[in-house]
């Protein structure tokens, strides 16, 4: 297996080309987003993922997280890499100036998390709730709480969690039962149990900040009456340092295919009675909370898909550039196939990730109220197609990875199967990818009388009208043609309709954005090789990743015009399913 190395170059190309960099440092509070401090921020960042997260990848895999007598154990090396990562401010790189952050834009702590990500994904994901935790206390916290807890979540000296999951409540949050009673102090007394939770039990910092769904008594049903409380694992003392532990414990981690380094938990709250929690936001407000917290999550797991794709096609160009099979197999059409298609899908779905973050940021930080309700529609609209078709671009490419290593690649030794097992929890967690897509069909479709669609449909058909290269311009055009079409049949679906078209919808959304974001920087690129600038080299990879994607990706997600119009009654009804 290769070692790891941060495409620090391609990461800052799309900053530059997709998410305008230079024009988001305009905005007030992003002043220090320069391109150049970008350069050195990333060059940093890459150093700790390269030298700190992605030598234990393998050890973590191996050796997995353990459980014995309510601790979870850790391989030798993660508590000091992760008192690196805390001790260099990552945590705090894109948080609020008011909780100790450092202010800069959510895309370019998105850059960062893609390089320690595909370092180790299992690790990563610790701080990656974390930051997901300080968004939403940052936006729903009152402030004395945010004066308790963000700073030490900010430097990452405690970490955060998020507590949904029951037995009898996955996708359906609304079914959850865990209480929280009032205690007549201004606290709760939380009590029930949850499962699947990420990171929830660990001594890798000195303290867990939970934020947890329960329900209020008299709380209307479903999730109309889901309230968010935080529970901290060990309560604070009059100086606001750890003191005395809560009643939450886990009470077993998971077995899993993948991500073996991170403990999933299963956690019990309120075992003898006395688990202490506080309310965030307002009574019955806890899901659009949650949301908060979950839409952050859902970036930054497509973020998880780049990365691990991004890991996977460093791993099998390298060996297909030293395995010989009737000469280096890299000379072989169908493996350099594979290999471009890797590429492209990658490139393609890390500038979705990136044009959704930076959305995200215009959005936060525009003055204009008109331009920061046009950026929110838009990092809605792309939210559900980040998370889905990044992690579908996660398991495609890792399962490719192994195809190029052929029987190699199936021996756990070469280490490329890892990627594969890691990337396939991708889909499932933070909402999955059906999920995303009913999300995408049956609500962001139809936002503001469906603005969000069609002021895409309008910005892309603007830029592409003004590409120099003919046959991309014309490919494009016939993928807006065709997404207009799609977008018509999915507004006239019925609710059974839209079920059955959903994933073929999104299948073609990602396609055509990710088309479009690599035409246009090959566009870009080309008009900097005429001018004589940047590297000649990877100018012109540009150009040849562009191509292949618009001429053998772009036609697949096309393609799924003919599922989208399909009538629904092709799906068999429950009953139609015979047992054997």
């Amino acid at each position: 297996m290769a070692d790891y190395r941060a495409p620090i170059g391609e990461q800052l190309f799309v900053l530059e080309t997709v998410a305008d960099l230079t024009a988001l440092s305009g905005l007030p509070g992003f002043e220090d987003a320069t391109p150049e401090m970008t350069g050195h921020i990333l060059a940093e960042s890459a150093r700790l993922a390269e030298q700190g997260f992605a030598p234990l990848n393998a050890i973590g895999d191996r050796e997995g997280a353990r459980f014995a007598d309510g601790k979870v154990t850790l391989p030798n090396g993660f508590a000091e890499v992760y008192a690196d990562y805390a001790a260099a401010g990552w945590n705090g790189l894109s948080a609020g100036l008011e909780g100790g952050g450092q202010g800069l834009p959510f895309v370019l702590s998105v850059a960062v998390q893609e390089q320690f990500t595909a370092a180790n994904m299992a690790f990563a994901l610790c701080p990656m709730l974390s930051l997901s935790a300080i968004e939403a206390l940052q936006a729903h916290g009152d402030e004395a709480m945010k004066a308790l807890y963000l700073p030490k979540l900010v430097t990452g000296e405690w970490t955060g969690t998020m507590h949904l999951t029951e037995p009898q409540a996955g996708s359906d949050v609304g079914a959850l039962r865990t209480t929280a009673t009032p205690a007549g102090d201004g606290t709760y007394r939380l009590k029930g149990q949850k499962i699947f939770i990420t990171w929830g039990e660990h001594e890798l910092a000195e303290n867990i900040i939970h934020f947890v769904l329960a329900r209020l008594p008299g709380a209307p049903a479903g999730s109309k009456g889901i309230s968010l409380f935080l529970v901290s694992k060990y309560l604070l003392d009059a100086d606001g340092n750890p003191g005395v532990r809560n009643d939450v414990r886990a009470i077993a981690i998971e077995h899993k295919m993948g991500i073996h380094a991170s403990p999933t938990c299963t956690m019990q709250f309120g075992e003898t009675g006395d688990c202490v929690g506080w309310l965030v936001g307002q009574e019955n407000g806890g899901l659009l909370a949650m949301f908060t917290m979950m839409n952050h999550a859902r970036i930054n797991v497509g973020n998880q898909g780049v990365a691990i794709a991004e890991r996977a096609w460093q791993d099998a160009r390298a060996y297909a550039q030293e395995r010989v099979q009737f000469g280096p197999i890299i000379g072989h059409g169908d493996v350099r196939r594979m290999l471009m298609t890797m590429r492209s899908l990658t490139q393609a779905a890390r500038a979705i990730v990136y044009a959704n973050a930076a959305a995200v940021d215009r959005a936060h930080k525009e003055a204009d109220p008109e331009k920061r309700a046009y950026w929110k529609r838009r990092a809605d609209l792309l939210t559900p197609i980040s998370k889905a078709w990044g992690t579908d671009v996660g398991i495609e490419v890792t399962s490719l990875a192994i195809q190029v290593h052929g029987g190699a690649g199936f021996i756990e030794e070469t280490g490329v199967a890892r990627h594969y097992r890691d990337a396939r929890i991708a889909a499932i967690y933070e909402g999955t990818n059906g999920i995303q897509a009913m999300d995408l069909a049956g609500r962001k479709l139809r936002l503001d009388n469906g603005a969000a669609m069609t002021e895409l449909e309008t910005a892309i058909a603007r830029d592409v009208a003004g590409w120099s290269d003919g046959a991309s311009r014309t490919a494009m055009e016939v993928a807006l043609g065709r997404l207009s079409d799609a977008r018509a049949a999915m507004l006239g679906h019925d609710q059974t309709g839209l079920g059955a078209a959903a994933t073929p919808f999104l299948a073609l959304c990602g396609g055509v954005i990710g088309g479009w974001l690599l035409g246009h920087q090959a566009d870009l690129a080309a008009a900097k090789l005429e001018a004589g600038e940047g590297d000649p080299a990877f100018l012109a990879a540009k150009r040849a990743v562009a191509d292949f994607f618009l001429t053998q990706r772009l036609p697949v997600a096309l393609a799924q015009i003919n599922a989208i119009k399909a009538p629904p009654a092709q799906l068999l009804t429950g009953e139609d399913f015979p047992a054997a």
